[in-house]
């Protein structure tokens, strides 16, 4: 009975301390594409709170000056493609009064302006169909979130956005081991996928 206590104990704790809210079956998507444009940004955990955020026409200007730079290749787009995620997190930041640190903390669901990977992959992939709607990706197609990971294999269950370059090769774009701000991973995701793993109880990321 007590191994059964200690594994209940470790598992919740690993519940708290991990990225381990449920996805939404339906990512939550930009209300409204036409200048201004009106996103909801989700923090809290889980999407537990949502602020709506307004992009005018400068942060149109600002995003096609951002996503001009990318026009020359698939390579060159994605690295675009992680400019403009930063100029967006910058702008959450401003309507949600918090920066949120790297990584989901301990302790810190429903607390206002921080982010686990639902919130980031969420918000992510928003911003990702807003520049498609306005045709500012030329090599990409935005797809469904992903996820990898389920405590079981010796991850904590992780989500990502994700876009598709013209070979058919997918990517993730992985804003949650970043500062508020900061450079999102952009990677394949054959590479994303297998990471994760508990090594020394510590995560691989």
């Amino acid at each position: 009975m007590s191994l059964i206590r200690q594994a209940g104990a470790t598992l919740a704790l690993l519940i708290l301390a991990g990225c381990t809210s449920t996805s939404p079956e339906t990512p939550v998507e930009t209300l409204g594409y036409a200048a201004p444009a009106r996103l909801s940004v989700c923090h809290g955990y889980g999407c537990t709170f949502k602020t709506s955020l307004e992009l005018g026409a400068r942060d149109g200007a600002r995003f096609k000056a951002i996503m001009a730079r990318g026009k020359a290749s698939p390579a060159a787009e994605r690295k675009a493609i992680s400019r403009a995620v930063r100029y967006f997190e910058d702008r959450s930041y401003q309507v949600t009064g918090v920066r949120d640190e790297p990584s989901a903390k301990l302790g810190a669901s429903r607390i206002r302006g921080q982010m686990d990977c639902i919130d980031e992959a969420t918000n992510t992939r928003a911003l990702l169909r807003y520049l498609a709607k306005r045709g500012m990706l030329k090599h990409h197609k935005v797809e469904r979130n992903a996820s990898r990971g389920h405590f079981i294999d010796g991850r904590y269950p992780h989500w990502t956005a994700v876009i598709r370059d013209p070979k058919g090769v997918t990517w993730a774009v992985d804003s949650y081991y970043a500062p508020m701000g900061g450079a999102p991973d952009v990677i394949p995701m054959s590479e994303w996928k297998p990471r994760g793993y508990l090594s020394s109880g510590a995560l691989d990321s």
